[in-house]
């Protein structure tokens, strides 16, 4: 098993250096801001998450990958395995992959990058991989700048395509991953606003059970794949469907008039 990292000395160079999470969106390239496409073209190295499984070459890009090749050559991308499909919390296998990540990118800096650019799917602060990459590299070398740039998420490009408005006037948004269990989405759907769950995939048949229990089901919105040619947007009515991991629920706040929430 691979040792955990430990802080290191000052490095010359570190201080200069930005490890930058941008955020690519769901998968349309077009969803990437101006913003998102200068740090990424400007970036010394530009890294990619890929699954731990698949850290070869010629293995199939992953989905941030894919986004950012519409604006980056693919030789100035370096993959970073990261055990992407561990269900089981904070399992060796994650942490050694936190780890191995943090020391590529360490490594960069120790060769003169000092403009690194991670892509990540959605928004760098909303559920991603970012946020434990940062932590894992500035524990090696806490002199190196953070920074992000943010990206469209999926619950907006769900809310764009079904045309579904996300909260109006003092109507909450409460977005959270079907992984929590679900007590909490339960309590959500009883509250007055919008619930967004993210990662339904094995979990969906429990969220469209509790959907029909409280009466939300006809306004609830399903997306698949989103941005990707294979999109699928539509009603949640079969808890047989084969979802994705990375599947979208949203469920309207119930609204009765125009303007009922003001």
């Amino acid at each position: 098993m691979t040792a955990a990292v430990r802080p290191a000395a000052a490095h010359a160079g570190s201080a200069d250096a930005t490890l930058t999470g941008v955020g690519v969106g769901p998968g349309d390239p077009e969803l990437l801001t101006v913003k998102a496409v200068r740090v990424l073209r400007e970036a010394d190295r530009v890294f990619v998450p890929v699954m731990a499984d698949r850290p070869d070459p010629d293995a199939a890009a992953g989905r941030a990958e894919r986004t950012v090749r519409e604006y980056v050559a693919a030789d100035r991308l370096r993959r970073l395995p990261f055990a992407l499909d561990d269900r089981g919390g904070v399992t060796a296998r994650r942490t050694a992959a936190w780890d191995d990540a943090a020391r590529a990118v360490v490594d960069a800096i120790d060769r003169g990058a000092r403009s690194l650019a991670f892509a990540t799917i959605g928004d760098p602060n909303v559920y991603s991989t970012f946020g434990y990459l940062a932590q894992s590299v500035r524990a090696l070398r806490p002199a190196v700048r953070v920074a992000t740039v943010p990206g469209v998420t999926a619950m907006q490009e769900l809310a764009a395509h079904s045309g579904t408005p996300l909260c109006e006037g003092r109507e909450p948004l409460t977005l959270l991953p079907a992984t929590a269990g679900l007590a909490l989405f339960a309590d959500a759907l009883a509250g007055p606003g919008t619930v967004v769950a993210y990662k339904g995939w094995r979990r969906h048949p429990e969220l469209l059970a509790e959907l029909r229990r409280q009466g939300r089901l006809a306004d609830a919105v399903l997306g698949r794949s989103l941005g990707l040619p294979d999109e699928r947007i539509g009603p949640v009515d079969d808890p047989e469907h084969d979802l994705p991991y990375l599947s979208t629920l949203l469920v309207p706040a119930r609204r009765e008039h125009r303007g009922g929430k003001l």
